[in-house]
Parts: structure tokens; C-alpha cells; sequence
């Protein structure tokens, strides 16, 4: 199912294959139209590395039991040719102008986290 012009429901499910939720479903819908207004500013392709996860698959993944992935509000992404850091700051700035969904942004060295909690949240695992 074609949740914006660039995201489809596939790319946010949970890696291990099971159903996803209804209520998950509704947060997807408005985490993919964050994504695509990031999509849209920063004119790249972003690719989904982790998005819903149901509890087994977060615990087996070291998630933590509060993880925003489990409700569908968080995307792990990556956007070739950019740095996660670079990634991240973008987010941060289009959360700030308020053109996307306040949440959380979490640096790693190889992706950037996003999620829609609606308050501010920040975390860097770069250097780990």
C-alpha cells in the first residue's frame, strides 16, 4: 500500500515478517509523511533499515522495552551519499521549523534514528 509518493507500507514493516498492528498502521501513515517531506528537502532516495518492530523482534535486537519502534513511530534510516550526521541535522532543523513531527533523533555512526513521540528527544552513539 502507497502511504506518501516515495513510501510504501512494505518498507516499514517489522524485519521479522510478522502482521502489523492496526493502530501501528496509523503511525506509520504519519511517520512516512515526515519522511517524505526529509525526502523531498534533502532530494535523495532514504532508505528504511528499521522501522515497526513487533516485542519479539525488538527484544531479540536489543531494543529497549519503551523503544518507539514498537508503535510504529520510528524509522532507523540511511541516505546515500550523506553522512548520518549530516542526515540527522537535517531532521533536527525541519523539527525545529516545525515541518516535521516533533521526536526523537538518535545519532549512530552508520544510520540515523527519527521518530514522532512528539517531544524532544536527542542521543548520540557515534562514538560507541
Amino acid at each position: 500500500m502507497k502511504l506518501t509518493c516515495n513510501f510504501n507500507l512494505d518498507e516499514f514493516k517489522c524485519n521479522c515478517g510478522c502482521d502489523m498492528p492496526a493502530f501501528v498502521e496509523k503511525n506509520i501513515k504519519l511517520l512516512a509523511e515526515d519522511l517524505q517531506v526529509l525526502r523531498d528537502v534533502l532530494n535523495k532516495p532514504i532508505e528504511l533499515t528499521n522501522a515497526y518492530r513487533c516485542p519479539e523482534h525488538n527484544t531479540k535486537v536489543g531494543g529497549i522495552k519503551t523503544s518507539q519502534h514498537l508503535s510504529g513511530k520510528a524509522a532507523d534510516i540511511q541516505v546515500k551519499g550523506l553522512d548520518p550526521k549530516e542526515v540527522a541535522d537535517q531532521v533536527e532543523d525541519l523539527m525545529k521549523s516545525e515541518l516535521i513531527t516533533k521526536g526523537g533523533v538518535g545519532r549512530y555512526s552508520t544510520f540515523t534514528h527519527v521518530d514522532i513521540r512528539g517531544n524532544n528527544a536527542r542521543w548520540n552513539f557515534t562514538n560507541k
